[in-house]
């Protein structure tokens, strides 16, 4: 019978590291003995959280090729190893491609932004670290190492992204038509990836979160927060990082996890 894999002593590397679902993430692997790298924007408080947790801080932004070489060129150095690399980095804007009542198209930079960080940073970070887990030899069940991405249940149940009142922006706010679509790319690249690195010993896998209490609705009104938890079947409530850092935990030490998307929502599906 195949034990799960401990997580402690690896070194894990987890984008967007600094706040919300990658902050809950690498506290998580930290407790459970891991060795972790915060990969979040040169402003963020990537080095604060680094040093709570005892890791070190790779500053960089994910669509910067330059940055990214440079930071797991220090993973490297520091840890002389990568198993697992999280992608939590992401941005999300609230909008619709043309308001007809208005006669106005949405600015294409926000969809050609929302494109560059959530699908090529993504790429960006993931070739450069499979490159890191292609340096050391495989385990004793010809594995090297697992990619976990994050993608959003807005890549089954986008949502509108015009704002017609308080309610609707608050929800509609990361499940509009690009944001969506980015979502989707994460989705889609999973089976093809632990295709391609199949041989390799590497594993991909991703996440797809519903409504969580990351920094973006945790600072919204209590009377909001209640009505959002009110659409969650069960529990009622916004999932914690700690959570999602859980679930990274366990793809991480079950290798036989491959090629899957895992819905992590409390079986919630968001209306139109």
């Amino acid at each position: 019978m195949a034990a799960l894999r401990s997580t402690k002593g690896l070194v894990a590397l987890v984008t967007g590291g600094a706040s919300g679902l990658g902050k809950g993430t690498a506290e998580v692997l930290a407790k459970a003995g891991a060795r972790v790298a915060i990969l979040d924007l040169p402003q963020s408080k990537g080095a604060d959280i680094a040093k709570e947790i005892g890791g070190i801080f790779t500053p960089a932004s994910v669509t910067n090729e330059d940055e990214i070489k440079a930071a797991f060129a220090k993973v490297q150095s520091e840890y002389g190893r990568l198993d697992a690399l999280v992608n939590c980095a992401g941005i999300a804007y609230a909008f619709k491609l043309y308001s007809v009542q208005k006669k106005k198209h949405v600015e294409f930079d926000k969809i050609r932004q929302t494109m560059d960080v959530n699908v090529l940073g993504t790429f960006n970070v993931i070739r450069h670290g499979v490159a890191l887990m292609g340096e050391h030899e495989k385990d004793a069940n010809g594995q090297r190492g697992v990619v976990i991405n994050t993608a959003s249940v807005a890549a089954f149940d986008g949502q509108t992204g015009q704002v017609f009142n308080v309610k609707i922006f608050l929800i509609s706010i990361s499940f509009q038509s690009a944001y969506s679509a980015s979502k989707g790319a994460i989705v889609g690249m999973t089976l093809p990836l632990a295709r391609d690195f199949a041989g390799d010993g590497i594993r991909f896998n991703t996440i797809a979160p519903g409504l969580m209490d990351t920094p973006l609705l945790s600072s919204l009104p209590d009377k909001v927060k209640t009505f959002l938890a009110q659409l969650i079947p069960n529990p009622s409530r916004l999932g914690h990082p700690h959570e999602y850092g859980a679930l990274v935990q366990h793809i991480i030490e079950n290798q036989y996890l491959n090629g899957e998307t895992i819905r992590f929502d409390g079986a919630l599906r968001m209306p139109a």
